[in-house]
């Protein structure tokens, strides 16, 4: 028997539903999540995966997932890489300020 292949990324919501969509900064947050992880993943001397495509990669999960990427499993912020520019660690800073706070909210309203 033949088993077809299901692309899971579709089945996966980017959005929580709201209120906890807005109540976790929307649309802004999803940009300043996915901006952030593209700028982490993305070496300045080159990389294999695109920045869009880093982005992208990001971009299609829901908040509380894209806060896990800037979080250790005990909650606390991930190192920052150092071939962040200025600019880009101001936004990973701000994003990881976000992911704490989202975490624990989600974690209080038991949210996944």
């Amino acid at each position: 028997m033949t088993r077809g292949r299901v692309n899971a990324a579709k089945f996966i919501s980017r959005n929580l539903g709201e209120p906890y969509d807005s109540d976790f900064g929307g649309e802004a947050a999803h940009q300043l999540f996915s901006a952030a992880h593209a700028d982490i993943c993305c070496l300045p001397a080159g990389h294999r995966i695109s920045w869009s495509d880093c982005y992208s990669g990001a971009d299609m999960l829901p908040l509380t997932w894209k806060a896990d990427l800037f979080l250790e499993s005990n909650g606390e912020p991930r190192p920052l890489p150092g071939h962040l520019t200025e600019k880009q660690r101001d936004r990973a800073l701000r994003a990881q300020r976000l992911a704490v706070w989202i975490r624990r909210e989600a974690h209080r309203r038991n949210i996944h």
